[in-house]
C-alpha cells in the first residue's frame, strides 16, 4: 500500500515536470533567444555543475530552511496548544497574535537585519517569522476542537496533564502542524531566495542571482531548476510523514 501511494505521486511529479518542460521546450524554440534557453541545455549544465557549483548552496538553503521550520516549532507549537487548552492565555494572546498575523513578513526584514545582522540568524529568523503564526493558528484551533469529553475521560482515570498531551492534544493536532508548515512553505522559501541576495555569498538564491547579473542563463535556470525540486522535496517529505502519522 505504501509503495503504491508513493509510486503514484511520484508519477503525478513526473507528469507535471514533463509538461513543464515540454512548454518550456516548445518556448525556447519559437523564441529562439539566449534569454530562455532549451531544457535539454539546461539539464546538461546541471548535470555538469551541481555536484561542484551548486551543491553547496544547496546545503546552505536547506540548512536555513529546516532551521527556521524547527525554531517555528519549537515556538509556535507550545503557544498553540497553550492558547488552545487555556481559554484565559487565548484571550490574552489572541489579539497579539490577529495583530501581527497580517503583516507582510518580507516588511520585517530590515528590522530583522538591524538586530541580528547579515549572517545566517536574519535569514533562519526570517522563516521562523513566516512559519511561527501558521502553527499557532492552526494548534491553537485544532486544541480548540478536541471535544470535551475526551479531556474528561483521561481526567476520570487520573491522568496527569502530560499524558493528557501524549494520548489526546498531539495526536488530535499533529495533523494541523503538518498542514501548517505545508501551506507556509511556500512563502518561506520566496523569503528565503529574497534574503540570501543580502550579505551572503551561499544559498541558491545567492547563486540564481549572481548568475543573472553575469548574464549566464544556464547556471540561472539551473539554480531555478533546483529551487523547484528542493520544494517538492520538502512538500514530499510532508506528505509521507502525514501518510505515516494518518493513515487512515
Amino acid at each position: 500500500m505504501v509503495n503504491l501511494k508513493l509510486g503514484r505521486k511520484a508519477f503525478e511529479y513526473f507528469y507535471a515536470l514533463l509538461i513543464i518542460f515540454l512548454l518550456w521546450y516548445m518556448i525556447s524554440q519559437i523564441v529562439n533567444i539566449n534569454l530562455i534557453p532549451s531544457p535539454i541545455l539546461v539539464l546538461e549544465n546541471l548535470s555538469k555543475t551541481f555536484k561542484s557549483k551548486i551543491m553547496i548552496h544547496v546545503e546552505y538553503s536547506l540548512f536555513r530552511i529546516l532551521m527556521g521550520i524547527a525554531l517555528s516549532l519549537i515556538v509556535g507549537a507550545p503557544t498553540g496548544i497553550v492558547m488552545g487548552y487555556f481559554r484565559k492565555v487565548d484571550k490574552l494572546l489572541s489579539p497579539i497574535v490577529y495583530l501581527i498575523y497580517p503583516i507582510p513578513k518580507i516588511a520585517l526584514l530590515p528590522v530583522v537585519m538591524l538586530i541580528f545582522g547579515l549572517g545566517e540568524m536574519s535569514k533562519i529568523f526570517m522563516i521562523a517569522v513566516i512559519v511561527v503564526f501558521q502553527v499557532i493558528v492552526s494548534l491553537r484551533d485544532a486544541v480548540k476542537g478536541i471535544p470535551e469529553n475526551m479531556y474528561y475521560s483521561i481526567y476520570s482515570l487520573g491522568g496527569s496533564l502530560f499524558q493528557l498531551l501524549r494520548e489526546v492534544i498531539i495526536p488530535a493536532s499533529l495533523i494541523n502542524i503538518l498542514t501548517s508548515i505545508r501551506v507556509a512553505l511556500g512563502t518561506a522559501i520566496s523569503v528565503l531566495f529574497f534574503t540570501e541576495t543580502f550579505g551572503t555569498e551561499y544559498g541558491i538564491g545567492y547563486f540564481i542571482m549572481d548568475s543573472w547579473m553575469r548574464v549566464n542563463y544556464l547556471d540561472m535556470y539551473s539554480g531555478i531548476i533546483v529551487l523547484s525540486l528542493m520544494g517538492i522535496v520538502l512538500f514530499s517529505i510532508i506528505d509521507f510523514l502525514e501518510f505515516i502519522f494518518y493513515r487512515w
